[in-house]
């Protein structure tokens, strides 16, 4: 009802009658309704997958907030289906769309910073606390398909979204639903990496991770704390991704370095995290950013929603496509197993397996429950 309310204000606002604002229990209800040429997908990070294959299945393009998918497995599965159908997806890496952001990219791979020898990534941390107890499920929430394919458990509204306000939601923190700030922020900032390396697929070549975890009995707010990562990439290109890192990313050559975040680095959750006085777009040299000469010049976007639109209308590829979106994930998820198990890791990004390690690649997909999760989709779709 609140989203129908702020888009009848919006078109009031503007002096506009506002349109018919119809609101569905189950998304496939909307999905069939070929007046409907394109959906967004703004759900928790384990629906991701399963209403973005149905929508492609059904014909629709899509705007994908990020991450792509929960799991490699199915951000894999989504992504074939997205090929196959053809669809116009763009993932919500708004950073693509950030002057800031592109320049950066383009000065890097212009060669500014010289031979790039290494990638510093920040990202903040969530907080942890003890689970809540159950709670009576609200009658505005249809509890069992918002778990859709993960397990059963008890209602408590530190688990899902707050009942009386939109601050952060608690399934932020909950493995279950999300796996933290390594692919909450992660993929945001991996993707800059990968904009700036020229990857629109494939990905590193070894990993290595370490992480502190909540105890045991915090089951619900349980995703990772301080933490260091770092991935090593072709041409020796090393990665690191840590919280002891402003929130950012800063490139490292043999010539300086360049660096670049958004206007506020510092995020709600983690308001401790490291401060910095460096700028938006800033670099060891500021000649390292004089425009002058530039010779790259990477897709630009000054809008990410508006670039999206503009491409279902001309079937042109959008600034942040899916397959940016999925090798980010990769990136990411293989980051987060690195953590978990706190030992080095072989990746092979063509095959999108860890080499000669089954306990790791047993990691890269999770089961689903019925009768929800898109293996089980596509299985019914033949």
């Amino acid at each position: 009802m609140d989203a129908r309310r702020l888009v009848e204000e919006h078109y009031l606002k503007k002096g506009a009658a506002p349109p018919d604002v119809v609101i569905y229990r189950d998304y496939r209800e909307l999905l069939e309704r070929k007046d409907i040429d394109a959906v967004v997908v703004s759900t928790p990070d384990h629906w991701h997958a399963e209403q973005a294959a149905a929508a492609a299945l059904a014909g629709k393009d899509i705007y994908l907030q990020k991450p792509m998918a929960l799991t490699v497995a199915e951000s894999r599965l989504l992504l074939d289906v997205i090929t196959r159908t053809k669809r116009i997806v763009q993932i919500g890496s708004q950073q693509r769309s950030m002057d800031q952001f592109r320049r950066a990219c383009e000065l890097v791979r212009a060669g500014r910073v010289g031979q790039l020898k290494r990638i510093e990534i920040g990202l903040p941390v969530d907080p942890t606390k003890p689970d809540d107890p159950e709670q009576p499920v609200p009658p505005n929430l249809d509890y069992d398909r918002w778990l859709g394919c993960t397990p059963k458990v008890y209602y408590t509204e530190q688990r899902v979204h707050p009942q009386k306000d939109y601050s952060r939601p608690g399934w932020l923190r909950c493995e279950n639903y999300c796996l933290g700030m390594i692919t909450g922020w992660g993929t945001h900032h991996l993707d800059t990496a990968h904009w700036a390396l020229g990857i629109e697929s494939g990905g590193p070549l070894k990993v290595e991770g370490r992480a502190e975890f909540p105890p045991p009995e915090h089951t619900i707010w349980n995703v990772h704390g301080p933490y260091d990562v770092e991935l090593v990439y072709p041409g020796g290109v090393r990665m690191l991704v840590s919280n002891k890192f402003p929130n950012g990313v800063k490139f490292i050559g043999d010539e300086g370095w360049i660096f670049v975040a958004r206007e506020g680095q510092t995020t709600s959750s983690d308001p401790a995290s490291p401060s910095t006085s460096l700028k938006p777009l800033d670099a060891s040299d500021p000649k390292l950013l004089d425009p002058r000469g530039l010779t790259v010049e990477l897709y630009r976007s000054n809008d990410h929603h508006k670039n999206w639109l503009e491409c279902v209308r001309t079937r042109k590829t959008p600034v942040a496509p899916a397959t940016a979106g999925h090798a980010a994930l990769c990136a990411c998820f293989i980051s987060w197993v690195a953590m978990k198990l706190g030992r080095p890791l072989a990746w092979d990004a063509k095959a999108e397996r860890f080499v000669d390690d089954n306990n790791a690649n047993a990691m890269l997909s999770r089961p689903e429950r019925a009768p929800y999760g898109v293996h089980r989709l596509m299985e019914a779709r033949g």
